[in-house]
């Protein structure tokens, strides 16, 4: 038996798909964007999201449209987006469908209830009400008024390559 350092499974990186690789290169925000209500809850990991600035704010992502999330955020839904912190790796991991969870994703972390939908105990949050939702790619893009926003004092942390990076650093 020969051990290998690398994972038998893993294309080499001349095999993998160059957007891929590329998009893997470009750091985005750790947040686990969550809907509904007691056994009605959704929430997916999601790190294509972004805050738009203007008179009206608004949120746009995008999510698997297999995923719970996805088959659950339609116009006139609403949404909260929490934002991961250094030690929400292990809880990003549960909601991206890598890890497990025995008794439910939402029992990894503490979760509140809010109008928009759960959202993580102590950490940096917005609640949005869906106004668009298109396909793009392999992906639905949903786009969002942003009408609640909670501050905590702790910063996020980006994806990239398959690894979290604390931005406090």
């Amino acid at each position: 038996m020969t051990i290998h350092t690398d994972h038998p499974f893993v294309p080499a990186d001349g095999d993998k798909d160059a957007f891929r690789r590329l998009r893997g290169r470009l750091p985005g925000p750790a947040t686990v964007v969550a809907t509904g209500t007691g056994r009605s809850r959704a929430g997916l990991t999601v790190s294509s999201l972004l805050l738009v600035d203007g008179p009206a704010p608004a949120v746009t992502l995008f999510v698997d449209p297999d995923s719970d999330l996805g088959e659950s955020l339609e116009v006139g839904a609403s949404a909260a987006v929490s934002v991961l912190q250094s030690s929400d790796d292990w809880l990003a991991e549960v909601f991206a469908g890598q890890a497990p969870a025995p008794g439910g994703m939402f029992t990894v972390g503490t979760w509140l209830d809010s109008p928009w939908g759960p959202r993580l105990q102590d950490r940096s949050w917005c609640g949005f009400t869906v106004g668009e939702v298109r396909e793009v790619g392999w992906s639905v893009q949903v786009t969002g008024a942003v009408t609640q926003i909670g501050i905590e004092a702790a910063t996020g942390v980006a994806h990239a390559r398959g690894r979290f990076h604390d931005l406090a650093r």
